[in-house]
Formats: C-alpha cells, sequence, structure tokens
C-alpha cells in the first residue's frame, strides 16, 4: 500500500512545471520529473529492502517529506503555466475523433500492463511475492528486488499522471492530489485487489474505480452534502476491507 502516490503526483507537477519556468523544453522537464518521481520510489524501496522498514510506514513518511518539497519548491503559490505551448498542452486537453488522448493514454497503459501482468514472467512473481513471500524465496525468486521495482514502478507511474495533469491544467499547485491516495487504494480494494497480497487485476481495479465513480456522481446529483460524501466513501472502504478479510480468513 503506497500512501504517497498523491504527493509523488504533485511533486511531479511541480518539478515539471518550475523547470519549464527556469527555462527548459516541457518534454525534458517531464522527462526529468518523471525520473525523479522514480528516484522518490527507489528511495522508498531502499528504506524497504536494505533497512527493512515497513512499507506502509515508509511511503506515510514519504507522502509527508515529498509534500513539503512541493510546498518548499513552490513556496507555497501555485506555479501558472499559461505559456506551456499548445502540442504540449495537447497530451491533457486535446482528442482524437472526438476521444481525448487522456483516455487513449490510459486505455494503452491499462492493456499493456494487464498483458504483462498475466504473461511476463517478471510481474508473476509480483503476486507470488505478494502471496506468500518465504514461499517465493525458497523458489528462489529475488523478493526483495520484487519490492524495490514495484515501489520505483508506482512511482514512475504517479509522475507520468503528474506530467498529464500539468498538462490538462497548464498549472502545477503545491497541495494537488491530496487525498488521491485513499481513492486509488478505494478502488484497488472494492475492485478485488487483497490487502493480504497475492491477488487482483488491473481490470478489477478499473471496475472499483467506476463504482467510486458513479457513487460520486449520484451523490453529487442527489445534493448531497460534500462533508456526507466524505463519510460515505469512507463506509464504502471500510466494507470492501471487511469482505477482503472475512474472505481471506475464510480461505486460510
Amino acid at each position: 500500500i503506497d500512501l504517497s502516490v498523491g504527493s509523488v503526483v504533485c511533486f511531479s507537477m511541480v518539478i515539471s512545471g518550475a523547470l519549464f519556468l527556469a527555462g527548459l523544453d516541457p518534454w525534458t522537464a517531464s522527462l526529468v520529473g518523471i525520473a525523479a518521481s522514480a528516484l522518490i520510489g527507489a528511495i522508498m524501496g531502499f528504506f524497504v529492502t536494505v533497512v527493512g522498514l515497513n512499507h506502509f510506514i515508509t511511503s506515510l513518511a514519504a507522502m509527508v517529506i515529498v509534500r513539503g518539497l512541493c510546498l518548499i519548491i513552490t513556496k507555497g503559490t501555485p506555479l501558472s503555466l499559461f505559456s506551456l505551448p499548445p502540442s504540449f498542452k495537447a497530451i491533457g486537453q486535446g482528442s482524437f475523433h472526438n476521444i481525448p488522448y487522456v483516455i487513449l493514454i490510459f486505455l494503452v497503459v491499462v492493456a499493456v500492463f494487464d498483458f504483462l501482468l498475466r504473461r511476463a514472467t517478471a510481474f508473476r512473481k509480483v503476486f507470488y511475492t505478494g502471496s506468500n513471500q518465504k514461499a517465493a524465496q525458497f523458489s528462489g525468486i529475488k523478493t526483495n528486488q520484487v519490492k524495490f521495482w514495484v515501489t520505483v514502478l508506482c512511482s514512475a507511474l504517479a509522475g507520468f499522471a503528474g506530467v498529464i495533469y500539468m498538462a490538462r491544467f497548464g498549472a502545477a499547485t503545491p497541495t494537488f492530489g491530496a487525498g488521491m491516495e485513499l481513492n486509488i487504494i478505494a478502488a484497488a480494494v472494492i475492485g478485488g485487489a487483497s490487502l493480504n497480497g497475492g491477488s487482483g487485476t488491473i481490470f478489477g481495479a478499473i471496475l472499483g474505480m467506476a463504482l467510486l465513480s458513479v457513487v460520486t456522481s449520484s451523490l453529487i446529483l442527489l445534493d448531497v452534502s460534500v462533508y456526507w460524501q466524505e463519510m460515505i466513501k469512507g463506509c464504502i472502504l471500510l466494507a470492501a476491507v471487511s469482505i477482503d478479510h472475512f474472505l481471506h480468513r475464510k480461505k486460510s
């Protein structure tokens, strides 16, 4: 469970935006932002696999530290990026035959990683490690390497999302992404990913995300107070975690 995702998304936006304002072209600035995000993941992976810290606590610390870096770099003020070239803004705002590029990028990423999780040996090791780490080690899987590179990949993809958000909104706000990690965890768990590891699919997570979106939209249409909306989302997450807990206990 990576709690730093929302902060890393924001960090990528801030780094890329600041470099662009400093004179770097947006494409190179974005690559640096994604690389910096991956570095955050590598640092977390180091503390988890080498130092031996718990991943949950490590990502919690990273969430706070990276958010602080965003505030330090921007001095708490949003970066206005209205001067971004149209070719770059098209990533987040353009469309192909009335289909937004954002949706197309989303579909490509989903298809690629779903294929890799099902077919690639390296990605199957993620399931084995999550299901039973000791058994995976006895079968010759280097579980620490698996955990390290999964953490790096997660942060790199969060950085990629940050670049897309920057192109979409034409700004880099130091508070962007706050609370995003909770929605991500909820979507994954509702979609069938187990908190005990070893199970879950990308398409399941998409269905979980769709369900949360439908719930949110329905609450807005029903004119439910925004305060109640957050409470209802929390109840849905609690229910999903409870179901996962009872199912796992039943299997064991």
